[in-house]
């Protein structure tokens, strides 16, 4: 099954994120409030949320202040390339432009770029397994670390290459590497090092669509080796050696980016902080606050940042490889998902058209469903109602398509809401499995009204093995469900909650997608 391009996947992701992102992370909606004098609307990465104290004093310093909107680089593209960021923002602040360079709808959009710092993809590695694995720091190659991870030595997380930038990052990183390319990765580079990039990935045993997550979930597991990520991220955690493989990374160098659509004025502006974010005493901060790395030669790099050189990996250069090389790790190289969807089809689900949404939602999402993906639909009201499971099979992907899609088509909406007694089912049902990205998603509109108390859980979840324990569970809020009830499940077994009373149905499960 050929995934939809990258970039086609994310366009309705990324027109959902708008409203959900800037209702929590700007502080108002940059389309209603319009351009202002000093002011800039800016369209930013998510990992950039740690640049708030630098523009906090960059404000103060020059009166320019930044409203950002947060969302993944690839989403951004998408919102680009569409013209919907036209009118909406001033400014572009990615952790890379090379995703838009390689659409040309994108790059005709925008009229200059100026990095403002960088940081490489890096392997953190636990210090122990460092010394276990006899390696030199400074002379490690990924061939190297294919060899430690395909004799069973290295497990690892990453997040997804396909939602963010520092996971594709590291996949070109990982497969120039892998198959020895000099230049810019071609689609006969990708196809000579599949057989050593399905071995590589053999080893990944987390993913997820944020780094934040990530880091958290490597910590609350502690069986995970290593994880591999921009460098800034991994020199902020403790107990892990910090490796740039000496064959070569990719970096992101932060470009502030003006907008063809913006006026002269805006244009003005985004010099002047461009300018304000490039000089020594801001660039100081970064680097010491951030662990990113200056791109102003008389600033010294925080203590502890390597300084010695590294080959630097150039993107594909052009879209159809990088959807190639996307398209080859979601159904080919990593290992696949197996879901239990936990369905509230409760009575009250009949009220507003919340099953009629996520019937649409659940359908919508077949579209993005992986080669040898495993999907369990498990709808419940005062009980468990059924439990059937589809398998995306490579010879014959739409037979399990057309059953999920039958089967969503199929629920009804009856019964009081049994949320515990249902999510003991899921974990019965998986059981513990190391080959796969096992997960749970819980969806529900309402409170715990029969079955197992949450104290009940409790004290089942706590009697799981640790390979059990080990499956996170997802909730989305949505329609009258319980935010304290629900936050506490996601904290409980290592997920994270999603918000679809902000936002959108679609939009929660879509952004699950990268977690699982």
């Amino acid at each position: 099954m050929r995934r939809r391009s990258a970039f086609a996947v994310l366009t309705a992701a990324a027109l959902l994120a708008v409203s959900a992102c800037t209702a929590e992370d700007a502080a108002e909606d940059p389309k209603a409030a319009g351009p202002s004098p000093g002011t800039l609307r800016v369209l930013a990465s998510s990992e950039l949320s740690d640049m708030t104290p630098v523009l906090e004093k960059i404000q103060q310093d020059t009166g320019i202040t930044v409203k950002p909107t947060y969302m993944g680089t690839l989403a951004a593209v998408d919102l680009l390339a569409q013209g919907k960021v036209d009118g909406s923002y001033d400014a572009l602040w990615l952790s890379s432009n090379d995703y838009l360079h390689l659409r040309s709808d994108a790059a005709k959009k925008v009229v200059s770029e100026t990095p403002i710092m960088s940081s490489p993809v890096a392997i953190g590695v636990r210090t122990a397994t460092v010394s276990e694995l006899g390696w030199q720091p400074d002379d490690v190659t990924w061939p190297q670390v294919e060899k430690a991870v395909a004799a069973g030595r290295l497990t690892y997380g990453m997040t997804d290459p396909a939602r963010s930038n520092s996971g594709f990052s590291t996949l070109i990183s990982v497969a120039s590497g892998l198959s020895g390319a000099q230049s810019a990765l071609t689609d006969a580079d990708v196809e000579k090092a599949t057989p050593k990039l399905k071995e590589f990935f053999q080893g990944q045993k987390l993913t997820s669509g944020s780094s934040g997550w990530l880091a958290a979930a490597y910590e609350r597991r502690g069986t995970v080796d290593a994880l591999l990520n921009y460098e800034s991220v991994l020199k902020g955690m403790k107990g892990l050696t910090v490796i740039r493989p000496s064959d070569g990374v990719v970096t992101a160098d932060y470009p502030l980016t003006s907008l063809a659509s913006s006026s002269k004025d805006t244009r003005e502006d985004v010099r002047r902080l461009t300018e304000a974010l490039r000089a020594p005493a801001a660039q100081q901060q970064i680097t010491e606050e951030t662990l990113r790395r200056p791109v102003v030669a008389s600033v010294a790099p925080a203590t502890g940042l390597d300084t010695s050189r590294r080959r630097e990996l150039p993107f594909p250069g052009s879209q159809s490889v990088a959807d190639g090389l996307l398209d080859a790790y979601e159904n080919k190289l990593r290992r696949p998902s197996r879901t239990v969807y936990v369905l509230d089809t409760s009575g009250s689900m009949r009220e507003d058209g919340r099953l009629d949404r996520l019937k649409k939602a659940l359908t919508d999402l077949t579209s993005d469903f992986r080669e040898r993906e495993e999907v369990t639909l498990m709808p419940f009201g005062s009980e468990v109602k059924s439990v059937r499971t589809h398998v995306v099979k490579p010879e014959d992907p739409q037979a399990g398509l057309d059953g999920i899609r039958k089967d969503t088509k199929a629920l009804g909406a009856e019964g009081d809401t049994s949320i515990f007694t249902s999510l003991e089912k899921a974990y019965e049902h998986l059981g513990a499995d190391d080959d796969t990205f096992t997960s749970i998603v819980l969806m529900t509109d309402g409170e715990n009204t029969a079955g197992a108390s949450a104290d009940e859980f409790d004290g089942f979840y706590g009697q799981l093995a640790a390979g059990e324990q080990e499956i996170p569970v997802f909730p989305i809020l949505f329609g009258d469900s319980d935010r304290g009830e629900l936050q506490h499940i996601a904290d409980l077994t290592g997920g994270r909650l999603f918000d679809a009373q902000k936002g959108s149905l679609d939009g929660a499960f879509e952004e699950i997608r990268g977690y699982q």
